[in-house]
């Protein structure tokens, strides 16, 4: 596409906010404006101002200083699909309709000749459907949880990681104190990178994870063989989408403006009760919830954010649409959203670092 097609460039982020988020939205607006002429106009919380038309034109003012700041300055939803779109019936309760024309329409009246939209699987699964219907889409995976396929990492992932590993490091003083089991609980719904990165940098003793099945009996041995040969505190670190040995997941609230309703959490109580029932340690819970999601991107977070802002505006000036900016290895690259969203990245069972950390001592509740 030469510069001139390049006239007006949306940008959005959607789902949950993360580290990083903000230096993409300067990657993209600074090439954009600066290079190709463009204006660039930002869309407001995400699908959801797609579809209700709310946007504002982003200066260059707007996006200075803005790499080291958390969240986003555009604002988020993970409750705008517009075709799961909640809005209130005529008797005053909960109505999912489907508004996926409404985007459209706003895309074809504010003049886009492309869209980026930053987000995670749920976000690229909306972004994938729009391309269906005709527009001009470019996808930057974001997500803590680091479950998007195609790319090595997603930025908010290294973030996130180091907010949990640094909760880690604080617990273990107090647990040695005290003579405690400790149980932090981070995020991770159906895929446990975060639990296995920060349980592996912050030296955690058990790391349990959605995708290895664990037994109750195997995390008691674990404790009391530590307890009875001097080491008398435990660390245990579980994404919250572990699944209980009976295969249930533990539930906080059920959703219905969102695509997915389930909202985990509760799984770290539920392992610390079993615990303290069944080797009369004395056990405590910390649950890291949204702190993971807050602050400032790390530097790594910073460099890959930077790299797929940057690429996205060049995919859509090469009229590359239907893609999703990755990383594989050395080489940043453009694939299609389809085939990132064909399946969850979820941990290997022999991925290096389980091994490395069964190699070490951690346990993660299997015989």
């Amino acid at each position: 596409m030469a510069e001139k097609n390049l006239k007006r460039l949306g940008i959005l982020t959607g789902g949950g906010d993360c580290p990083g988020l903000n230096a993409v939205i300067r990657a993209v607006a600074k090439p954009a404006m600066n290079e190709h002429g463009a204006t660039v106009i930002g869309i407001e919380d995400g699908f959801e101002g797609l579809v209700e038309g709310r946007m504002h034109e982003l200066s260059n003012r707007d996006v200075s200083g803005i790499i080291n700041l958390g969240g986003t300055i555009l604002g988020t939803s993970n409750k705008g699909d517009p075709w799961h779109y909640p809005t209130e019936g005529p008797d005053g309760k909960l109505v999912i309709v489907d508004a996926s024309a409404r985007a459209i329409k706003n895309y074809k009246r504010w003049g886009l000749d492309a869209l980026i939209a930053i987000g995670g699987e749920g976000t690229m699964n909306i972004s994938h459907k729009l391309a269906e219907h005709g527009l001009n889409i470019v996808g930057v995976p974001k997500t803590i949880d680091n479950d998007l396929d195609g790319t090595d990492v997603t930025f908010g992932y290294d973030s996130a990681v180091s907010v949990a590993t640094e909760a880690i490091d604080r617990l273990h003083t107090t647990a040695s104190s005290h003579h405690r089991i400790m149980i932090i609980e981070v995020m991770g719904r159906y895929a446990g990178w975060i639990a296995l990165g920060a349980g592996l940098a912050g030296g955690a003793d058990i790391i349990l994870i959605p995708e290895i099945a664990f037994k109750w009996e195997v995390i008691f041995r674990k404790v009391i063989e530590r307890s009875t040969h001097g080491k008398r505190f435990s660390i245990v670190c579980v994404a919250e989408g572990c699944k209980c040995p009976d295969g249930s997941e533990v539930v906080q609230e059920m959703d219905e403006k969102r695509t997915d309703a389930k909202r985990l959490g509760g799984i770290g109580e539920v392992i610390a009760h079993e615990i303290s029932r069944g080797t009369e340690l004395e056990t405590r819970v910390t649950v890291l919830g949204h702190l993971q999601r807050g602050g400032s991107p790390s530097a790594h977070d910073r460099i890959l954010a930077t790299n797929f802002g940057a690429l996205a505006v060049q995919l859509c000036a090469e009229e590359k649409f239907g893609t999703m900016v990755a990383l594989q290895g050395s080489q940043y690259l453009g694939l299609p959203i389809q085939t990132c969203i064909a399946k969850l990245k979820t941990v290997p069972r022999e991925h290096c670092w389980v091994q490395a950390a069964k190699a070490v001592g951690t346990s993660f509740g299997e015989e």
